[in-house]
């Protein structure tokens, strides 16, 4: 079920540009999946991660790797 929610919550993405915004400047998998709980959409940030190299009409679910911080 939550996996066609998250499949739901890309396709808004598609037609939304300020969303599409939110989500890109978000942090984490956890962080987007906030954004679609509050718009109604229920999937985890894991779930979010184990989606990534799917693609989704006119978006591709990427991971991005980030480096920790270095002291």
């Amino acid at each position: 079920m939550s996996i066609d929610q998250l499949r739901k919550f890309l396709k808004e993405m598609q037609s939304d540009a300020s969303l599409k915004d939110e989500v890109i400047s978000s942090s984490t998998a956890d962080d987007v999946a906030l954004i679609g709980l509050r718009r109604g959409y229920e999937f985890s940030g894991d779930e979010l991660l184990r989606f990534s190299g799917k693609k989704v009409g006119r978006v591709t679910v990427r991971k991005n790797d980030v480096p920790g911080e270095y002291n």
